[in-house]
């Protein structure tokens, strides 16, 4: 039995002790169990805001506002720097929502990002996001780097929830839950979550084996922040982890930039611990 004064936050603690910024975490197992780090301070989203404007696309779709099938064009007036695909293909292409709503999740794609928030509104998106409870999120603007220093403001805590309530199938609608889950597992900027999972339990076509774990997340980084949050399911059954940093003194975006570094650590820590005790973070 493990000594009860070796807890999961101790080991965390010990792990952040040389980390030059500031990580605030948010865990849940699902079960009754929870470990909250700077779980209340503000922080900024980046691309995890993202995530927010896709609940509240659902949101208007499941009321019978919007629809999944409408089409959007790509106009001059939506085009901003940063990532995605939007950006090689010509004004005036036309993709239906959910492929817009798809590229803005799974490759983080800016415009795709603008053009959501220009269908959506973004008034009609924080009231949404007050709706789902995160009271302390709020999306500022769209994305406009020339323009504005910050895109959105959020929590830890908050943030969790989302992913909370999509482990549960409660977040808008089962479905609704459901097709966003599908969405997340394919994003493509697992950064800090899975960064140090070993490789066998995440891949499946190499080994011929059934999957053992897959995650459903959205990462962001800016220069003032780098997040990562979702879900991550095992063959003991799910649980939601957030980390969002922020305050290091390293700017430069690379692969091994402290936050990624330092986060990976916790995260491949609480897997461990996760699996060691079947399903839980505590006995």
């Amino acid at each position: 039995m493990m000594h009860p004064g070796l807890t999961l936050e101790k080991r965390i603690a010990a792990e952040l002790a040389s980390y030059d910024g500031v990580m605030g975490i948010y865990l849940d197992d699902l079960k009754g169990n929870t470990i909250a780090i700077h779980e209340k301070e503000p922080f900024e989203t980046a691309s995890t805001i993202k995530t927010y404007i896709l609940a509240a696309l659902y949101e208007q779709v499941e009321k019978g506002i919007l629809s999944l099938e409408d089409s959007l064009i790509y106009k001059k007036e939506h085009f901003v720097e940063g990532s995605g695909v939007f950006r090689e293909l010509s004004y005036g292409t036309t993709l239906l929502v959910k492929d817009v709503a798809a590229l803005m999740m799974v490759i983080s794609d800016n415009i795709a990002t603008n053009m959501m928030i220009e269908y959506i509104g973004i008034d009609q998106i924080n009231a949404c996001i007050q709706r789902l409870g995160c009271m302390d999120t709020v999306l500022h603007n769209p994305i406009d780097f020339e323009r504005y220093e910050r895109l959105g403001t959020s929590t830890p805590k908050d943030y969790a929830s989302i992913f909370t309530r999509l482990a549960r199938r409660e977040l808008i609608t089962p479905k609704a839950s459901e097709e966003m889950i599908a969405i997340l597992k394919r994003q493509h900027y697992n950064c800090m979550i899975t960064r140090d999972f070993p490789p066998y339990f995440l891949d499946s076509e190499d080994t011929g084996e059934e999957e053992l774990i897959y995650v459903a997340s959205k990462s962001g980084c800016m220069d003032a922040c780098r997040n990562d949050g979702g879900i991550v399911h095992t063959p003991y059954g799910d649980y939601v982890i957030v980390m969002m940093h922020k305050n290091f003194s390293d700017p430069i975006y690379h692969d091994e930039h402290p936050a990624y570094v330092f986060g990976a650590k916790v995260s491949r820590m609480i897997l461990d611990q996760y699996l060691a005790l079947e399903g839980r973070l505590r006995l």
